[in-house]
C-alpha cells in the first residue's frame, strides 16, 4: 500500500476503509495541520477556519502549550483508571468546572469520554435521582450518537433508520424557533405557545409527575443556530420546578464560550439541574461531561455509568491547561466581542444581497439563512475553494463558530471570500459541480 500524501490520495482510501456512517461529507479535503483559526491541507493550500471542527477546537489549532502538557504528562503517566485509584489531574479539573457552574458550588462532575455518552449518563442520573421515567426534548435537537442520545434527538432520520425501537417514554414538543413560528406569531404577539403546547400535554395525556426530566439545548445548534427567547427558558425552567423534573440543558457544542458566555445558559439567567458539556472540554482529545448539583450526581452507585478511560490524567491534563489559557486571554469575553463584530458584517451583506435571509445568534456562535439549499452548497463550495472552511446546518443554514482567537483581519477576509462567492453566484459563475461534491447533511 503506498504511503499517502494528497487531498486526493487520502479521501479517495478513506472511502475504502471507513464506514460512512461516520461521514457527512462537504468537500475532499486532508487536512494536515493547523495554527489558532488556519489549517493547512497536504498540497500546503492555507484555509480559516469558521468550523471549529464542529465546534471542538474552541481555542484554536496546534496550540504548543496545550501539546507540552500533554506530551509532559504522557511521560510521566498517561493514564491509569480512576475506575480503580485516583490522580490528581481529574481532581483539579472537576474543580476548576465545579467553580464555573452558574450558582453555588454544592456540584459534582462525571467524566466520559464524548458529549453523547454524557448524554446517555445524563438520562441515567435523571431516572435514578427521580424514579419517574418519562423524558422530554425537541423537534430539530441533535444530543448524539449512543443509543440514549439519539433517542432524544430528532434532526435525521437516518439516526434511527434500521435500529429498531428506541428508549421508550421521549416525548419531543417544538424548540422556540421564532424565525419560522408554527403558530404564526411575532415578538408581540408571543403568549409562549410553544410552551403552552407542553402545559397542554400535562393536562391531557402526558403525567408530570412521571415526567424525569427536560433536555433543552439553550442555542439549538445543529437546528440552525437557533436562540430561544429569555422568556420561554426561564418559563421552561420554572415549569421544570413546579412538577418536580429535572432541567437538563446540553452545552456539547455551546459551552467553552461560544455563545459569549462560558455556558450557553448563562445568556438567560437560569441555573439548570444538570448540564451536560462534550466537544472542546477536552482541549483536543475526547472527553465528555455531566455536572450537577451532588444529590443527582450520587444517586446512581456504581458501576451504572463508569468507562475506563475518561477523565484520565492526559486528556484532564490538557484541559487544565486550557483553561489556563481561557483565563489569562479573557477568550469568553472575546468571543463576545468578536462574534458582535462577525455578526454586524453579515448584517451589512444582508442589507447588499437579497440572498442572506437572516441571521442570529450569540458569541461567536452564528447562522446564516439563504433561500434554498442548492444556494447554500454553491456558495460553501465557492468558499471552500478559496480558502475558508465553512459549512451548512439543515437545508440552508450558513454554520459560523471558528475558533475563539480568530482574528479580526481573518473575519474580514472571511466576509470577503462569502461576498466574493455570493457575487460570483448571482453572475451565475458555480459550476453545478458543487452539488455533486457537497454532501453535508
Amino acid at each position: 500500500m503506498s504511503s499517502l500524501s494528497t487531498s486526493k490520495e487520502i479521501c479517495a482510501r478513506e472511502l475504502e476503509v471507513l464506514a460512512k456512517t461516520q461521514k457527512l461529507p462537504y468537500c475532499p479535503i486532508a487536512f494536515e495541520s493547523g495554527k489558532g483559526a488556519l489549517l493547512y491541507d497536504y498540497e500546503g493550500k492555507e484555509y480559516i477556519d469558521l468550523l471549529s471542527s464542529a465546534s471542538s477546537a474552541n481555542i484554536g489549532h496546534g496550540n504548543e502549550e496545550v501539546a507540552e502538557a500533554v506530551k509532559e504528562q504522557m511521560s510521566k503517566l498517561a493514564q491509569f483508571s480512576i475506575v480503580y485509584f485516583s490522580c490528581k489531574e481529574p481532581v483539579e479539573y472537576a474543580e476548576k468546572l465545579i467553580e464555573l457552574y452558574p450558582g453555588d458550588n454544592n456540584k459534582k462532575v462525571l467524566f466520559s469520554t464524548t458529549g453523547s455518552e454524557s448524554i446517555d449518563a445524563a438520562i441515567k442520573l435523571a431516572k435514578g435521582y427521580t424514579g419517574r421515567n418519562k423524558l422530554i426534548s425537541f423537534n430539530g435537537a441533535y444530543h448524539g450518537s449512543t443509543f440514549g442520545a439519539i433517542s432524544i434527538s430528532a434532526i435525521s432520520l437516518n439516526m434511527r433508520r434500521k435500529m429498531g425501537a428506541m428508549i421508550p417514554d421521549v416525548y419531543h414538543f417544538n424548540y422556540p424557533k421564532c424565525i419560522t413560528c408554527p403558530y404564526g406569531k411575532c415578538e408581540e404577539s408571543c403568549n409562549l405557545e410553544c410552551l403552552k403546547e407542553i402545559e397542554t400535554a400535562f393536562s391531557l395525556y402526558l403525567p408530570p409527575e412521571e415526567v424525569a426530566a427536560i433536555f433543552f439545548e439553550p442555542i439549538a445548534g445543529d437546528a440552525g443556530i437557533i436562540v430561544p427567547p429569555k422568556k420561554y427558558v426561564q418559563g421552561l425552567a420554572e415549569l421544570c420546578k413546579k412538577h418536580g423534573i429535572l432541567f437538563i440543558v446540553d452545552e456539547i457544542q455551546q459551552a467553552w464560550g461560544r455563545s459569549g458566555k462560558f455556558f450557553a445558559i448563562e445568556n438567560f439567567d437560569v441555573e439548570p439541574d444538570l448540564i451536560v458539556m462534550g466537544k472542546s472540554s477536552g482541549a483536543g482529545l475526547p472527553m465528555g461531561i455531566v455536572m450537577g448539583k451532588t444529590e443527582i450526581m450520587d444517586s446512581l452507585d456504581a458501576p451504572a455509568h463508569l468507562f475506563t478511560m475518561s477523565g484520565n490524567s492526559t486528556v484532564c491534563a490538557a484541559a487544565l491547561k486550557m483553561l489556563e489559557i481561557f483565563e489569562r486571554e479573557g477568550l469568553v469575553e472575546q468571543s463576545r466581542v468578536k462574534g458582535e463584530y462577525f455578526k454586524n458584517k453579515f448584517l451589512e451583506l444582508q442589507k447588499k444581497y437579497d440572498i442572506i435571509k437572516d441571521v442570529r445568534g450569540l458569541g461567536l456562535s452564528i447562522g446564516v439563512d439563504l433561500p434554498d439549499k442548492n444556494t447554500t452548497t454553491k456558495i460553501i463550495y465557492q468558499c471552500q475553494q478559496n480558502g475558508l472552511v465553512l459549512i451548512s446546518l439543515g437545508e440552508c443554514t450558513l454554520r459560523v463558530q471558528p475558533p475563539l482567537v480568530i482574528t479580526y483581519e481573518q473575519i474580514d477576509k472571511s466576509i470577503a471570500i462569502i461576498e466574493e462567492a455570493i457575487q460570483d453566484l448571482i453572475a451565475g459563475k458555480i459550476s453545478d459541480e458543487a452539488l455533486s461534491v457537497i454532501n453535508g447533511w
